[in-house]
C-alpha cells in the first residue's frame, strides 16, 4: 500500500530545499499562462503559490519539520490554596 504521509513529507522536504527553482518555475508558467489568458487572473494565483512555497520553506528543513526556535509558553502551575490558622 502507498504511504500518502511519507510522500507527502518527500514532497514537502523537497519543496523546503529546492524553494528558489519552484517559485523560478512557477513565475515562468506564470508568465506564459498570463500572455494567454491575462496576466491579471494569474498573478494572484503566481502571489499564493509562492507564498505557500515560502510557508513550507520556512516550516521544513531537509532531513523534516522544523524545530521550534522557541519552546512553547507554558504557564506555572497554580499556588496551592492557603489554609488559614485554626
Amino acid at each position: 500500500m502507498v504511504d500518502f504521509s511519507g510522500l507527502a513529507d518527500k514532497a514537502k522536504n523537497l519543496v523546503a530545499e529546492h524553494s528558489e527553482q519552484v517559485k523560478g518555475g512557477v513565475d515562468k508558467v506564470g508568465e506564459f499562462v498570463g500572455n494567454k489568458i491575462g496576466h491579471d487572473k494569474v498573478d494572484p494565483i503566481e502571489d499564493k503559490i509562492g507564498g505557500l512555497v515560502d510557508t513550507i520553506a520556512g516550516d521544513r528543513t531537509p532531513d523534516g519539520p522544523a524545530t521550534p526556535a522557541t519552546p512553547p509558553v507554558v504557564p506555572p502551575p497554580a499556588a496551592p490554596p492557603v489554609t488559614p490558622p485554626v
